[in-house]
């Protein structure tokens, strides 16, 4: 009575076909492409670069804790490393608290330069 057969003939066309289907995922698909590449991605270059980091650790390097402790790596086992934070001051830590590896200090030079 209030409706005209036009408007009743298109609402049924519009929610029907394979195409409706496809652009209703397509923005889901999307947001899971960027979410891969922004944020899964560079999480996983980060966590290879920290195993390889430390896998290579050998005595003496110089090492900053997760905690902030900065210290010389004085034994190495599977699962732990033995840094010294001070001469006879030795701490245990988790291999995997260590956050970076720092260079072996240089010697420093006492002779100013003229």
């Amino acid at each position: 009575m209030f409706s005209t057969p036009a408007f009743a003939q298109t609402a049924n066309a519009v929610a029907t076909g394979p195409t409706s289907l496809l652009m209703n995922l397509l923005p889901m698909v999307a947001v899971l492409g960027v979410f891969y590449f922004l944020l899964i991605r560079p999480q996983q270059a980060r966590q290879k670069a920290h195993m390889a980091l430390i896998n290579g650790l050998k005595r003496g390097d110089v090492v900053v804790t997760a905690g902030g402790l900065i210290g010389k790596v004085s034994k190495l086992s599977d699962t732990d490393v033995s840094v010294e934070l001070a001469p006879n001051v030795i701490v245990k830590v988790v291999r995997h608290t260590i956050s970076e590896v720092r260079g072996v200090p240089a010697p420093a030079n006492d002779v100013p330069k003229v």
